[in-house]
C-alpha cells in the first residue's frame, strides 16, 4: 500500500511540476479551465463533457510526455544531435495534433450553443 501511496505522490508531483514549468502546460491548464466554463454556463450534455473530458486528459497527458522526453534527451547529450531533434520535434508534433483536434472538436461542441 505504501508504495501505492507513493507513486500516485510522485505522479502528483510530476504533474505540478509541469505545470509550474511549463509553459505549454499552463496554456493548456488555461484553455481547459475556459472550457469547463463555458460547458457550464452553455450547459453542455453529458456526452459532450464525457468527450470534453477525455480531450482533457489526451492533451495533458501528451504535454506530460513530451515534457518527459524533452527532459530526458537534455540530460543525455547538451549536444546538437538530429536525432535528439526528431525526438523532441515528434513529441512537440504529437502534442500539437492532439491540442488542434482538441480544439476543432470543441468548435464543433460549442459553436453550435453559441449561435
Amino acid at each position: 500500500m505504501k508504495k501505492t501511496i507513493k507513486s500516485f505522490k510522485y505522479a502528483i508531483e510530476g504533474i505540478i511540476t509541469a505545470i509550474n514549468k511549463e509553459r505549454n502546460m499552463k496554456i493548456h491548464i488555461s484553455i481547459m479551465i475556459l472550457v469547463i466554463i463555458m460547458g457550464i454556463v452553455l450547459k453542455i450534455s453529458k456526452i459532450e463533457w464525457i468527450i470534453c473530458t477525455i480531450l482533457f486528459g489526451l492533451v495533458i497527458s501528451l504535454e506530460l510526455v513530451n515534457t518527459a522526453i524533452e527532459n530526458t534527451i537534455d540530460l543525455i547529450t547538451q549536444e546538437k544531435d538530429p536525432k535528439a531533434k526528431i525526438a523532441k520535434d515528434t513529441a512537440a508534433g504529437a502534442v500539437l495534433v492532439s491540442a488542434i483536434s482538441a480544439a476543432i472538436i470543441g468548435l464543433i461542441i460549442f459553436i453550435p450553443k453559441i449561435i
